[in-house]
């Protein structure tokens, strides 16, 4: 039996068992990761520096691409890493730090969806008062305190993962140190002290879910009306990109979390934690761009020097 006092690594898990296997996880995970930093990179710089995108939507737009940003960047380069090196170790005070940046960020891109599913609910049902309810003030406030829910729901959960007596060895069956399976570690009675703080975070989750579908069905109502099928396409293809990466993010990460344990399985669970941490940052850049005019020519401004 062991605890986390006499644990000094932890042992993730590895895509194969050879040394040239691994090899072939490490080139795509590198294409996949450089694709995310360019993406996200480039719609931060854009947003930034074009005035004409100093608007809510854009500016949290922008807020959701740190995430993505920072979300694939805590996970991704030490599994290449470990592949490159042929090993499995991350450092004790490494894994603590992986859990807490990856559940500050995950967490922070959820209430950040909720917000921006707000500003598309205003801008189309309440478009008089969209400059009212979402001053530059109130949209930083929001911004502000989606940061800080990830941030505490972050320091609770890995506070709390972290003091629990760990008594099934240091293997996590996962390519990161991901929360359901650090916990798996833990002692069957301990596991109980983490209760209070799933109900906690699971009732604001269901509550932002919600609040997300609340806000689409008064959408739909409100698109439904316009009289004009231009008028209705043009308010579907505002909502149509968050509402696809919003889709992507909980129909993947609801189920990597609240699945039973009786389907679960090793490739199962990799894959899970593929689709909902590795994958939305890398697609998110181009289901905001692919419908939007706007960002993409001032994007390519920006590539070109045109500013």
């Amino acid at each position: 039996m062991s605890n986390s006092s006499s644990i000094i690594q932890f042992l993730l898990l590895p895509f194969a068992d050879t040394w040239e296997l691994q090899l072939l996880h490490f080139w795509p995970f590198l294409g996949i990761y450089l694709a995310a930093l360019l993406g996200n990179g480039l719609i931060i710089i854009t947003i930034a520096c074009d005035h004409r995108l100093h608007t809510p939507m854009y500016f949290f737009l922008l807020n959701l691409s740190l995430t993505d940003f920072g979300c694939i960047s805590t996970t991704v380069p030490k599994s290449m890493a470990n592949s490159l090196w042929d090993t499995r170790a991350i450092s004790y005070t490494g894994c603590v730090a992986q859990l807490f940046f990856f559940e500050f960020l995950i967490s922070t891109e959820y209430y950040l969806l909720t917000v921006m599913a707000y500003d598309r609910y205003v801008a189309i049902c309440h478009p008089l008062h969209y400059g009212t309810l979402l001053g530059s003030r109130a949209c930083v406030h929001m911004a502000a305190a989606a940061w800080a829910s990830g941030f505490l729901c972050a320091v609770l959960h890995t506070a709390n993962t972290f003091s629990l007596p760990l008594c099934h060895g240091n293997a996590v069956d996962q390519f990161f140190c991901e929360l359901p399976q650090i916990l798996k570690l833990s002692c069957s009675d301990a596991y109980l002290r983490e209760n209070g703080v799933t109900v906690l975070g699971t009732c604001l989750f269901l509550g932002c879910f919600v609040f997300i579908v609340v806000s689409y069905v008064q959408i739909f109502r409100a698109v439904l009306r316009i009289p004009s099928q231009q008028g209705r396409h043009k308010a579907f293809s505002t909502c149509l990109p968050h509402l696809a990466v919003v889709s992507l993010f909980l129909s993947t990460a609801m189920f990597a979390y609240l699945k039973p344990p009786s389907i679960s399985s090793l490739f199962f669970d990799l894959l899970l934690a593929f689709l909902y941490s590795v994958f939305p940052p890398a697609v998110n850049p181009l289901i905001y761009s692919m419908r939007n005019q706007e960002l993409k020519n001032a994007a390519w401004k920006l590539m070109t020097g045109c500013f």
